[in-house]
């Protein structure tokens, strides 16, 4: 899977001298300090994934698609503020994936100031970001629908730049016609961090503000301008009022579903109702709150009984290096307790990284007998239609 894909060798930054121009570090490998596992397959399902993944657009609504350094609680911010992520071209070249919405470095992103979020830390990581995959023949950057399919026709991975959080913006409504001019395509309205637009799902004490006047303004600008929202990280009240004042759809890039008897955090069957009412899409989050694939596809299949295949897609939340370290570091950093439940995995089997996890979720929907038409849409179809809409 993934061997007609067009990598070039290109390697973050080639096009200077490690050491020299900038700092390098040690980064990880594949498979580094996980044991890897593929979702067993017949002869006769292998060759039908091949023929889907070939044959339709693969999508990944969220994912950080690039290295953090092997020792994290070492180096994190001696590389975060190094202002050069790494993008894993190669590893990324290995999936079947022809699309992959890089959320950069969400709540990691103080390159330059304390507690992230600012709009210099932002412009720094986006533009860094585009000046590397700008030298990729592989890689592009993704801007429409078109580009997906361009990608998809060549072999190459188109990147759509999104954010997690509007929370750079602070009360300029014209900084998001600035992102989408800077590339970005999606933006989230909340971290966990309340924001001028909105309350974040970490910020609920005893009510729920939900979404401000003003961020009922910055929802109808990010519709006039063409910029994908999504809800995640946000309160619920926050992802229930944009769903009533959008006049797009939206998107939660990565969710999983609290009710049901299938998780211990995620969002209410309210929440995921409401965001499939406006036409749009759910991507299902791995990240480490779940043991293996078997248990994040449980989430998927209670989404997709409860809002229908139309409205369900793919969004682990994974990255290439320790992603519990990383969640530590970032607990440490935002000041909040992480729950037990959500440290009890070292790594989830089968979703690890970005190569694992779109190696595994096509092969997963085979084996599980799921039709080509099923397969498409969750895979990309989903996501692509909104886009269609909202772009």
């Amino acid at each position: 899977m993934g061997s007609d894909k067009q990598y070039d060798g290109y390697e973050s930054y080639d096009y200077l001298d490690a050491g020299a121009d900038y700092v390098d570090f040690d980064l990880p490998e594949l498979f580094s300090g996980f044991e890897p596992h593929e979702v067993p397959l017949t002869d006769e399902e292998e060759v039908r994934v091949e023929a889907l993944v070939g044959e339709n657009a693969v999508v990944s609504l969220h994912d950080h698609p690039f290295f953090f350094p092997e020792d994290v609680h070492a180096d994190i911010w001696n590389y975060v503020r190094e202002g050069r992520v790494h993008t894993a071209y190669e590893f990324l070249s290995r999936t079947p994936l022809d699309a992959v919405f890089d959320m950069h470095l969400d709540g990691l992103s103080g390159i330059h100031s304390k507690h992230g979020w600012k709009w210099d830390d932002v412009v720094h990581d986006v533009a860094m970001r585009a000046a590397d995959v700008a030298h990729s023949e592989y890689a592009l950057r993704c801007g429409s629908v078109a580009d997906v399919h361009r990608a998809h026709e060549t072999g190459r991975l188109a990147v759509v730049p999104a954010l997690e959080s509007a929370a750079m913006i602070e009360n300029e409504l014209d900084r998001i016609e600035l992102l989408y001019g800077m590339g970005v395509r999606c933006l989230g309205v909340t971290y966990n961090a309340s924001n001028s637009v909105g309350t974040g799902q970490g910020d609920v004490y005893e009510r729920d503000g939900g979404l401000t006047r003003f961020g009922v303004d910055a929802v109808e600008r990010m519709n006039k301008v063409g910029m994908a929202i999504s809800t995640s990280h946000s309160s619920p009240r926050t992802t229930l009022d944009v769903c009533e004042v959008t006049d797009e759809p939206i998107f939660d890039t990565h969710a999983l579903a609290r009710t049901g008897g299938v998780g211990q955090r995620g969002s209410s069957d309210e929440e995921l109702e409401a965001i499939a009412d406006t036409g749009g899409v759910i991507g299902v989050l791995s990240s480490t709150h779940l043991p293996s694939i078997e248990e994040y596809m449980a989430h998927f299949e209670y989404m997709v009984d409860l809002v229908g295949v139309d409205h369900v897609a793919f969004g682990p939340d994974v990255l290439y290096g320790d992603h519990t370290s990383l969640l530590e570091v970032l607990a440490e950093f935002h000041g909040v307790e992480l729950p037990a439940s959500t440290m009890e995995n070292p790594y989830v089997e089968g979703l690890e990284n970005p190569t694992e996890a779109w190696t595994n979720i096509p092969r997963w929907l085979v084996k599980h007998g799921y039709s080509d038409e099923e397969i498409r849409k969750v895979l990309g179809g989903n996501v692509l239609r909104v886009l269609e809409t909202v772009w």
